[in-house]
Protein backbone atom coordinates (compact mmCIF):
# COMPACT_ATOMS: atom_id res chain seq x y z
CA UNK A 1 0.00 0.00 0.00
CA UNK A 2 1.18 3.53 -0.69
CA UNK A 3 0.13 7.00 0.41
CA UNK A 4 0.80 9.27 -2.58
CA UNK A 5 3.64 11.66 -1.88
CA UNK A 6 4.78 9.81 1.26
CA UNK A 7 7.17 7.04 0.20
CA UNK A 8 8.20 6.45 3.82
CA UNK A 9 4.69 5.13 4.49
CA UNK A 10 4.80 2.54 1.70
CA UNK A 11 4.30 -0.95 3.09
CA UNK A 12 3.27 -4.50 2.25
CA UNK A 13 0.13 -5.66 4.02
CA UNK A 14 -1.55 -9.06 4.36
CA UNK A 15 -5.14 -8.52 3.27
CA UNK A 16 -7.64 -10.82 1.55
CA UNK A 17 -9.46 -9.16 -1.34
CA UNK A 18 -12.68 -10.82 -2.44
CA UNK A 19 -13.18 -10.99 -6.21
CA UNK A 20 -16.49 -9.55 -7.44
CA UNK A 21 -18.85 -12.13 -8.98
CA UNK A 22 -18.15 -12.63 -12.67
CA UNK A 23 -14.52 -11.50 -12.51
CA UNK A 24 -11.55 -13.40 -13.92
CA UNK A 25 -9.31 -14.24 -10.97
CA UNK A 26 -5.57 -14.04 -11.58
CA UNK A 27 -2.47 -15.21 -9.72
CA UNK A 28 0.03 -12.41 -10.27
CA UNK A 29 3.54 -12.91 -11.62
CA UNK A 30 5.02 -9.43 -12.04
CA UNK A 31 4.07 -5.78 -11.91
CA UNK A 32 6.02 -3.17 -13.84
CA UNK A 33 7.38 0.06 -12.37
CA UNK A 34 7.19 3.16 -14.57
CA UNK A 35 7.57 6.90 -14.19
CA UNK A 36 3.89 7.31 -13.32
CA UNK A 37 4.31 4.98 -10.34
CA UNK A 38 7.30 6.98 -9.14
CA UNK A 39 5.28 10.20 -9.43
CA UNK A 40 2.47 8.67 -7.38
CA UNK A 41 4.61 7.25 -4.61
CA UNK A 42 7.17 10.06 -4.34
CA UNK A 43 5.44 13.16 -5.63
CA UNK A 44 1.78 12.67 -4.71
CA UNK A 45 0.32 12.27 -8.20
CA UNK A 46 -2.83 10.15 -8.48
CA UNK A 47 -6.25 9.87 -6.88
CA UNK A 48 -7.12 7.66 -3.91
CA UNK A 49 -10.14 5.36 -3.93
CA UNK A 50 -13.11 7.14 -2.33
CA UNK A 51 -12.97 7.04 1.46
CA UNK A 52 -9.44 5.63 1.52
CA UNK A 53 -6.12 7.04 2.66
CA UNK A 54 -3.91 4.65 0.67
CA UNK A 55 -3.74 2.89 -2.68
CA UNK A 56 -2.44 -0.42 -4.04
CA UNK A 57 0.08 0.72 -6.70
CA UNK A 58 1.10 -0.40 -10.21
CA UNK A 59 -0.78 -0.58 -13.48
CA UNK A 60 1.52 -2.83 -15.55
CA UNK A 61 0.58 -6.45 -14.91
CA UNK A 62 0.90 -10.08 -15.91
CA UNK A 63 -0.44 -13.22 -14.28
CA UNK A 64 -2.11 -16.57 -14.80
CA UNK A 65 -5.84 -17.20 -14.54
CA UNK A 66 -6.84 -19.35 -11.57
CA UNK A 67 -10.61 -19.10 -12.02
CA UNK A 68 -12.93 -17.68 -14.65
CA UNK A 69 -16.72 -17.62 -15.09
CA UNK A 70 -18.34 -19.83 -17.71
CA UNK A 71 -18.60 -18.11 -21.05
CA UNK A 72 -15.87 -15.59 -20.25
CA UNK A 73 -13.47 -16.95 -22.85
CA UNK A 74 -10.81 -17.54 -20.22
CA UNK A 75 -9.64 -20.71 -18.52
CA UNK A 76 -7.30 -21.56 -15.64
CA UNK A 77 -3.68 -21.34 -16.75
CA UNK A 78 -4.21 -18.61 -19.35
CA UNK A 79 -1.53 -15.92 -19.31
CA UNK A 80 -3.19 -12.51 -19.10
CA UNK A 81 -2.57 -8.82 -18.52
CA UNK A 82 -5.10 -6.41 -17.04
CA UNK A 83 -6.33 -3.26 -18.79
CA UNK A 84 -5.61 -0.07 -16.84
CA UNK A 85 -8.49 2.31 -17.59
CA UNK A 86 -12.22 1.96 -16.92
CA UNK A 87 -14.80 4.09 -18.74
CA UNK A 88 -16.59 6.89 -16.95
CA UNK A 89 -20.05 6.01 -15.57
CA UNK A 90 -21.99 8.67 -17.49
CA UNK A 91 -20.53 7.86 -20.14
CA UNK A 92 -18.99 10.41 -22.50
CA UNK A 93 -19.28 9.70 -26.27
CA UNK A 94 -15.83 8.11 -26.38
CA UNK A 95 -16.38 5.86 -23.36
CA UNK A 96 -19.79 4.85 -24.73
CA UNK A 97 -17.93 3.48 -27.77
CA UNK A 98 -15.37 1.62 -25.57
CA UNK A 99 -12.76 4.23 -26.56
CA UNK A 100 -12.08 5.15 -22.94
CA UNK A 101 -8.52 6.17 -23.78
CA UNK A 102 -10.15 9.18 -25.50
CA UNK A 103 -12.42 9.99 -22.52
CA UNK A 104 -13.72 13.55 -22.89
CA UNK A 105 -14.88 14.40 -19.38
CA UNK A 106 -12.03 12.99 -17.27
CA UNK A 107 -14.32 10.85 -15.12
CA UNK A 108 -12.61 7.58 -16.04
CA UNK A 109 -10.87 5.44 -13.41
CA UNK A 110 -7.49 3.71 -13.66
CA UNK A 111 -6.03 0.76 -11.80
CA UNK A 112 -3.20 1.92 -9.57
CA UNK A 113 -3.54 5.56 -10.67
CA UNK A 114 -7.02 7.01 -10.32
CA UNK A 115 -9.54 5.82 -7.72
CA UNK A 116 -8.93 2.09 -8.21
CA UNK A 117 -6.38 -0.21 -6.56
CA UNK A 118 -3.62 -1.34 -8.87
CA UNK A 119 -2.13 -4.69 -9.79
CA UNK A 120 0.53 -4.71 -7.06
CA UNK A 121 -1.03 -7.67 -5.27
CA UNK A 122 -0.38 -11.38 -5.38
CA UNK A 123 -3.89 -12.10 -6.57
CA UNK A 124 -6.10 -9.72 -8.50
CA UNK A 125 -9.27 -9.87 -10.56
CA UNK A 126 -10.85 -8.07 -13.51
CA UNK A 127 -14.08 -8.31 -15.47
CA UNK A 128 -13.43 -10.50 -18.55
CA UNK A 129 -13.69 -7.46 -20.83
CA UNK A 130 -10.61 -5.95 -19.18
CA UNK A 131 -8.36 -9.01 -19.37
CA UNK A 132 -6.07 -9.53 -22.36
CA UNK A 133 -4.98 -13.06 -23.23
CA UNK A 134 -1.27 -13.34 -24.06
CA UNK A 135 0.85 -15.85 -25.92
CA UNK A 136 1.66 -18.41 -23.18
CA UNK A 137 5.30 -18.56 -24.27
CA UNK A 138 5.79 -14.94 -23.13
CA UNK A 139 5.63 -15.90 -19.45
CA UNK A 140 6.97 -13.10 -17.27
CA UNK A 141 7.66 -10.99 -20.37
CA UNK A 142 3.92 -10.39 -20.60
CA UNK A 143 4.53 -7.59 -18.08
CA UNK A 144 5.52 -5.51 -21.12
CA UNK A 145 1.95 -5.63 -22.47
CA UNK A 146 0.77 -2.30 -21.08
CA UNK A 147 3.74 -0.26 -22.38
CA UNK A 148 3.46 -2.15 -25.68
CA UNK A 149 -0.20 -1.09 -25.87
CA UNK A 150 0.85 2.55 -25.54
CA UNK A 151 3.21 2.36 -28.53
CA UNK A 152 0.71 0.25 -30.48
CA UNK A 153 -1.72 3.14 -30.14
CA UNK A 154 0.99 5.57 -31.27
CA UNK A 155 1.61 3.50 -34.40
CA UNK A 156 -2.13 3.36 -35.08
CA UNK A 157 -2.18 7.17 -35.01
CA UNK A 158 0.78 7.20 -37.40
CA UNK A 159 -0.92 4.81 -39.81
CA UNK A 160 -4.20 6.76 -39.86
CA UNK A 161 -2.43 10.05 -40.53
CA UNK A 162 -0.15 8.54 -43.17
CA UNK A 163 -3.08 7.01 -45.02
CA UNK A 164 -4.97 10.30 -45.10
CA UNK A 165 -1.84 12.10 -46.36
CA UNK A 166 -1.11 9.39 -48.98
CA UNK A 167 2.27 8.70 -47.40
CA UNK A 168 3.82 5.25 -47.12
CA UNK A 169 6.22 5.53 -44.15
CA UNK A 170 9.71 4.23 -44.80
CA UNK A 171 11.73 5.81 -42.00
CA UNK A 172 11.11 6.52 -38.33
CA UNK A 173 12.77 8.47 -35.55
CA UNK A 174 12.30 7.43 -31.92
CA UNK A 175 13.56 9.87 -29.29
CA UNK A 176 14.32 8.21 -25.97
CA UNK A 177 15.45 4.63 -25.41
CA UNK A 178 13.47 3.79 -22.31
CA UNK A 179 10.91 0.96 -22.38
CA UNK A 180 8.43 3.01 -24.42
CA UNK A 181 11.06 4.12 -26.92
CA UNK A 182 12.52 0.65 -27.34
CA UNK A 183 9.10 -0.93 -27.81
CA UNK A 184 8.23 1.82 -30.30
CA UNK A 185 11.41 0.90 -32.19
CA UNK A 186 10.43 -2.77 -32.09
CA UNK A 187 7.05 -2.07 -33.66
CA UNK A 188 8.69 0.17 -36.26
CA UNK A 189 11.13 -2.56 -37.26
CA UNK A 190 8.29 -5.08 -37.38
CA UNK A 191 6.58 -2.76 -39.88
CA UNK A 192 9.65 -2.81 -42.11
CA UNK A 193 10.79 0.77 -41.47
CA UNK A 194 14.31 2.10 -41.21
CA UNK A 195 14.36 3.06 -37.53
CA UNK A 196 16.64 5.62 -35.85
CA UNK A 197 16.71 5.86 -32.04
CA UNK A 198 18.24 8.85 -30.26
CA UNK A 199 19.23 8.76 -26.59
CA UNK A 200 21.94 10.38 -24.47
CA UNK A 201 23.61 7.26 -23.04
CA UNK A 202 26.70 5.76 -24.61
CA UNK A 203 26.94 2.62 -22.47
CA UNK A 204 24.70 0.11 -20.78
CA UNK A 205 22.10 -2.10 -22.51
CA UNK A 206 20.19 0.51 -24.53
CA UNK A 207 22.56 0.97 -27.52
CA UNK A 208 22.95 -2.79 -27.87
CA UNK A 209 19.19 -3.37 -27.67
CA UNK A 210 18.62 -0.86 -30.47
CA UNK A 211 21.30 -2.39 -32.69
CA UNK A 212 20.05 -5.92 -32.00
CA UNK A 213 16.77 -4.87 -33.64
CA UNK A 214 18.65 -3.84 -36.76
CA UNK A 215 17.90 -0.18 -35.97
CA UNK A 216 20.36 2.73 -35.80
CA UNK A 217 21.44 4.22 -32.48
CA UNK A 218 22.44 7.90 -32.16
CA UNK A 219 23.41 10.16 -29.29
CA UNK A 220 22.71 13.38 -31.20
CA UNK A 221 19.60 14.37 -33.14
CA UNK A 222 21.82 16.17 -35.63
CA UNK A 223 22.88 12.74 -36.89
CA UNK A 224 19.34 12.11 -38.15
CA UNK A 225 17.87 13.82 -41.19
CA UNK A 226 14.25 14.04 -42.29
CA UNK A 227 12.00 11.07 -41.57
CA UNK A 228 8.43 10.09 -42.35
CA UNK A 229 7.46 9.33 -38.76
CA UNK A 230 8.64 10.30 -35.29
CA UNK A 231 7.57 9.05 -31.88
CA UNK A 232 8.80 11.42 -29.18
CA UNK A 233 9.18 9.66 -25.82
CA UNK A 234 11.30 12.07 -23.75
CA UNK A 235 9.00 15.03 -23.15
CA UNK A 236 12.03 17.35 -23.28
CA UNK A 237 11.00 20.59 -25.01
CA UNK A 238 14.19 21.05 -27.03
CA UNK A 239 14.03 17.45 -28.26
CA UNK A 240 10.31 17.73 -29.03
CA UNK A 241 10.64 20.73 -31.35
CA UNK A 242 13.66 19.32 -33.15
CA UNK A 243 11.77 16.07 -33.62
CA UNK A 244 8.72 17.85 -35.07
CA UNK A 245 11.03 19.70 -37.45
CA UNK A 246 12.28 16.41 -38.93
CA UNK A 247 9.09 14.37 -39.33
CA UNK A 248 5.97 14.44 -41.46
CA UNK A 249 3.97 12.92 -38.58
CA UNK A 250 5.03 13.18 -34.93
CA UNK A 251 3.35 11.36 -32.07
CA UNK A 252 4.08 12.80 -28.63
CA UNK A 253 4.22 10.01 -26.03
CA UNK A 254 6.36 11.69 -23.35
CA UNK A 255 5.54 14.20 -20.63
CA UNK A 256 8.00 16.91 -19.68
CA UNK A 257 6.90 17.52 -16.10
CA UNK A 258 7.89 21.15 -16.64
CA UNK A 259 5.46 24.08 -16.51
CA UNK A 260 7.62 27.09 -17.29
CA UNK A 261 8.06 28.81 -20.67
CA UNK A 262 10.46 27.36 -23.22
CA UNK A 263 12.03 29.03 -26.27
CA UNK A 264 10.47 28.16 -29.61
CA UNK A 265 11.71 28.80 -33.12
CA UNK A 266 8.67 30.08 -35.10
CA UNK A 267 9.99 28.28 -38.16
CA UNK A 268 8.84 25.03 -36.55
CA UNK A 269 5.22 26.20 -36.72
CA UNK A 270 5.75 27.52 -40.23
CA UNK A 271 7.03 24.10 -41.26
CA UNK A 272 4.00 22.36 -39.77
CA UNK A 273 1.65 24.58 -41.75
CA UNK A 274 3.56 24.76 -45.03
CA UNK A 275 4.26 21.03 -45.23
CA UNK A 276 0.95 19.71 -43.88
CA UNK A 277 2.68 18.07 -40.94
CA UNK A 278 0.75 16.43 -38.11
CA UNK A 279 1.54 16.45 -34.39
CA UNK A 280 -0.56 14.10 -32.26
CA UNK A 281 -0.56 13.48 -28.53
CA UNK A 282 -1.30 10.05 -27.13
CA UNK A 283 -1.82 8.53 -23.69
CA UNK A 284 -3.32 5.31 -22.35
CA UNK A 285 -4.66 2.67 -24.77
CA UNK A 286 -7.84 0.94 -25.87
CA UNK A 287 -8.60 -2.76 -26.14
CA UNK A 288 -7.53 -2.94 -29.78
CA UNK A 289 -4.17 -1.39 -28.82
CA UNK A 290 -3.65 -3.95 -26.06
CA UNK A 291 -4.26 -6.73 -28.55
CA UNK A 292 -1.96 -5.19 -31.13
CA UNK A 293 0.72 -4.75 -28.47
CA UNK A 294 0.27 -8.35 -27.30
CA UNK A 295 0.64 -9.56 -30.90
CA UNK A 296 3.83 -7.51 -31.31
CA UNK A 297 5.30 -9.08 -28.18
CA UNK A 298 4.29 -12.55 -29.35
CA UNK A 299 6.14 -11.96 -32.64
CA UNK A 300 9.28 -10.55 -30.98
CA UNK A 301 12.50 -12.36 -30.17
CA UNK A 302 12.25 -13.55 -26.57
CA UNK A 303 15.93 -12.92 -25.82
CA UNK A 304 15.56 -9.33 -26.98
CA UNK A 305 12.43 -8.79 -24.88
CA UNK A 306 14.16 -10.28 -21.85
CA UNK A 307 16.88 -7.68 -22.29
CA UNK A 308 14.36 -4.95 -21.51
CA UNK A 309 13.70 -6.35 -18.03
CA UNK A 310 16.92 -5.34 -16.32
CA UNK A 311 15.97 -5.68 -12.66
CA UNK A 312 13.48 -7.64 -10.55
CA UNK A 313 12.69 -6.42 -7.03
CA UNK A 314 10.91 -8.64 -4.47
CA UNK A 315 7.50 -7.45 -3.30
CA UNK A 316 8.64 -7.02 0.30
CA UNK A 317 11.30 -4.54 -0.92
CA UNK A 318 9.28 -2.89 -3.70
CA UNK A 319 10.36 0.65 -2.76
CA UNK A 320 13.88 -0.23 -3.98
CA UNK A 321 12.44 -0.03 -7.49
CA UNK A 322 11.99 3.73 -7.03
CA UNK A 323 15.74 4.28 -7.15
CA UNK A 324 16.99 4.32 -10.72
CA UNK A 325 20.21 2.48 -11.58
CA UNK A 326 22.44 3.50 -14.48
CA UNK A 327 21.71 0.34 -16.46
CA UNK A 328 17.96 0.20 -15.79
CA UNK A 329 15.53 -0.18 -18.66
CA UNK A 330 12.44 -1.81 -17.17
CA UNK A 331 12.29 -2.57 -13.44
CA UNK A 332 9.63 -5.00 -12.28
CA UNK A 333 8.20 -6.19 -8.98
CA UNK A 334 8.24 -9.94 -8.36
CA UNK A 335 4.83 -10.81 -6.92
CA UNK A 336 5.38 -14.56 -6.65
Amino acid sequence: MVVPGKPDLATVVDHEVEAPPGDVQVQALLAGMCGTDVEIIRDGFGWLPPGRDSLVPFHESVGRVVAAPDGSGFAPGDLVAGVVRRPDPEPCPACAADAWDFCRNGKYQERGIKELDGYGMRRWSVPPKFAVRLDPSLGDLGVLTEPASIVAKAWTQVERRSESAHVKPRSALITGAGPIGLLAALLGVQRGLEVHVVDRVDKGPKPDLVRALGAHYHRDLDEVGEVDVAIECTGAANVLWETVRRASTTVLAGLSGEHGPVPLDPSVFDGIVLHNKAVVGTVNAGLADYRTGADALAAADRTWLAGLVTRKVPLDRFTEALDKHDDDVKVVIDLT
